[in-house]
């Protein structure tokens, strides 16, 4: 299964998400990574880096996250993890791809339709 992070400033953020995500698709593995480790808001490349690894498979990892430094910082994890080529940033609104990659991923889709859906969370219109 795609395992997925979410990446933002904010601990209650990535935490909001994930637990939104699990509402829909209970069995998906997901990772919060927000805030610092002591709790302030920012983006923690050692945080992420741990996400990351907890939801690692063959399958691969998408990390969305909100803005800014969590792209930074998520490439730097990235590149702390060896075997790191199904580790991708998406770029997709933290909410709504979180909850579709979650629901798609525990289909069995693979990561690049996993992805695919990610992205079109993009133009997902509320009413």
């Amino acid at each position: 299964m795609v395992g997925i992070v979410v990446v933002s400033h904010s601990q209650k953020i990535a935490e909001g998400a994930k637990e939104l995500a699990h509402q829909m698709a209970p069995d998906a593995q997901i990772a919060a990574a927000g805030g610092m480790h002591n709790g302030e808001i920012g983006t923690d490349v050692a945080k992420i880096t741990e996400a990351i690894q907890s939801v690692l498979s063959d399958d691969g990892v998408v990390i969305v996250v909100d803005l800014g430094s969590a792209i930074m910082s998520s490439e730097m994890a990235i590149e702390m993890i060896p075997d790191n080529k199904k580790i991708i940033i998406v770029d997709s609104p933290i909410i709504e791809g979180t909850i579709f990659g979650a629901v798609e991923s525990t289909i069995g889709s693979p990561l690049e339709k996993v992805i695919e859906v990610l992205k079109a969370a993009k133009n997902y219109k509320k009413f």
